[in-house]
């Protein structure tokens, strides 16, 4: 028998089983049970599909982590529109990108980022304009909730079909252009199924969002949290002492944390000893960086939290493999840390290989280097408008896998552990920086000759951006510019997370004889202490 896979049906059993429970908790203080939720979202989309989109129109939302954020997401969704949600802290010109590329009809946007998308609004094709408070906003927007009062939930579901694309979540590219992800919903369902298993999920969980909605829809956990029945328990920011003091009075038991978020968490911990749980117990994912030993240490034996770390790609679920594999250790051994730290195994139905430059399977001596290729059911569809790079990200050394970049080994057991990267990507604190474009910046400046951008290992962020740079005096030790300036500099082009926080000034830059720079040698320079040569949270 088959049946179709649709996302709208993961807020259809919640409100057929738990219509009276509660589904989220409000950063505003409101309390929604599932019906009101799902009432909210049927006069969104009725609202959207008198503004006339229809299915397969590209909606966006830029929103920190509330409740607007769902209602607005699955609004879209039962239209069978496509739900494009977007970074906030992108800047307008980002922003101006991405709203054309995806050719986006409506947008909702958070009173707190409204006004980037007001200063670019007439270079967009975008006609519709939602903010969750008009008055805050300046321009021509509409309110939401005065929106949904004035609209009835009546709105006509359109046959929808597993193949369709239901998101789009953009991702940096090594080029600097921001690519948009294409998932189906049958990638999402699929996703969200594997997550209910693995991440152990269940109806009397209370879920804190830490994690940004933006991330390939907050890691599927709008999907699978809303699908299973848990709470959502909403969040504008992250905050340390905030997170502690939800988690006591919520009866948080899940959660997920980059690995900056539980250095800030254990930083507040160590200088305010605060109460760690409620009355449930506590199991939180990270991903991005693997976290060091002494922060799996404090997080397991000092906050009595279980950790699980994942892995993945927005392009690949994204979650594709797990550390939690309980018969390669015991829970209270130090063994465990050498497992957790590891990317880890597979999920369930998703083939992990790690492969030579000829496409064929690296030995499992955990010493042999090797590029990560996955296939699964929660691996996306394509690249938006994009067919080469999609042709390229599918076909590079073995047909039919998707290609994250990342180089690995594998050991006995089949376990990866991350070790470089073959795309010249840095990821710090969880978010993906295009070295590309911050080069191309620095370049945009006076004072630049030359400049070659990689990943610098950091104990707050994993890794930071660090550029060397030619100077145009062509003296390093007369630059004529500061370390201080080009920091500026970025920050000012570029989104806040981007920006160039180390820099050193050389003579020239390592190049091949064909004039190439050898970014490789830069960061074995760089990396020479360390185990590997990706960050460490």
């Amino acid at each position: 028998m088959h049946k179709p896979l649709l996302v709208p049906e993961f807020l259809d059993r919640a409100r057929t089983h738990y219509g009276d429970d509660e589904a989220v908790v409000a950063t505003t203080g409101e309390r929604f049970t599932y019906d009101e939720l799902g009432e909210r979202a049927d006069r969104f989309s009725a609202a959207l599909q008198e503004r006339g989109i229809e299915k397969g129109d590209r909606v966006a939302v830029l929103d920190p982590n509330t409740h607007y954020h769902l209602e607005a997401a699955y609004g879209i969704m039962q239209l069978g529109a496509v739900h494009t949600p977007l970074n906030y802290r992108l800047t307008p010109d980002d922003f101006e990108y991405i709203l054309s590329d995806a050719g986006v009809d409506a947008i909702y946007a958070d009173y707190d980022f409204a006004d980037r998308i007001e200063e670019i609004r007439d270079e967009v094709p975008t006609e519709t304009f939602v903010t969750n408070d008009a008055d805050a906003v300046e321009g021509d927007w509409e309110d939401f909730d005065g929106v949904l009062e004035e609209t009835g939930t009546d709105y006509d579901r359109p046959e929808m079909s597993e193949d369709e694309i239901i998101t789009i979540n953009y991702t940096s590219g090594t080029t600097g252009d921001p690519k948009g992800v294409c998932r189906t919903h049958r990638c999402e369902t699929i996703h969200a199924y594997l997550l209910v298993g693995h991440q152990e999920i269940t109806d009397d969980d209370v879920y804190l969002w830490t994690l940004p909605m933006f991330h390939a829809n907050g890691w599927g956990h709008i999907f699978a949290v809303t699908g299973i029945g848990a709470t959502h328990v909403c969040t504008r920011g992250v905050d340390a002492a905030d997170i502690f003091e939800t988690v006591r009075s919520e009866d948080v038991s899940y959660m997920c944390g980059a690995p900056t978020v539980l250095n800030m968490l254990t930083e507040y911990y160590e200088e305010n000893e605060p109460e760690t749980t409620g009355d449930a117990d506590i199991r939180l994912a990270t991903a991005g960086s693997a976290p060091p030993e002494a922060t799996i240490r404090t997080v397991e034996d000092q906050f009595g939290w279980y950790l699980k770390h994942v892995y993945g790609a927005t392009e690949t679920g994204p979650l594709i493999t797990t550390s939690d594999a309980r018969r390669h250790f015991e829970d209270g051994s130090d063994d465990r840390f050498r497992i957790k730290k590891r990317q880890g195994l597979a999920y369930l139905g998703t083939e992990i290989r790690v492969v030579d430059e000829d496409g064929e399977d690296v030995p499992r001596d955990d010493e042999t280097l090797g590029e990560v290729v996955v296939r699964g059911n929660q691996i996306m569809e394509k690249y938006w408008g994009k067919p080469e790079a999609t042709e390229e990200a599918f076909n590079d050394r073995v047909a039919g896998y998707y290609h994250t970049g990342d180089l690995a080994t594998v050991d006995e057991n089949g376990m990866i552990a991350i070790q470089d990267r073959k795309k010249d990507i840095i990821i710090s604190g969880g978010e993906n920086i295009s070295s590309i474009e911050l080069e191309d910046t620095l370049f945009d400046h006076p004072d630049v000759s030359d400049a070659a951008v990689i990943p610098s290992p950091s104990d707050e962020w994993g890794e930071t951006p660090k550029a060397f740079v030619v100077p145009a005096s062509g003296d390093p030790e007369d630059p004529g510019v500061t370390e201080g300036d080009l920091e500026a500099f970025t920050r000012e082009n570029l989104a806040g997370y981007k920006t160039v926080h180390r820099v050193e000034f050389v003579e020239e830059l390592p190049t091949t004889a064909t004039g190439k720079v050898q970014k490789y040698e830069l960061r074995q320079e760089e990396w020479g202490e360390e185990d590997r040569m990706v960050g460490e949270g």
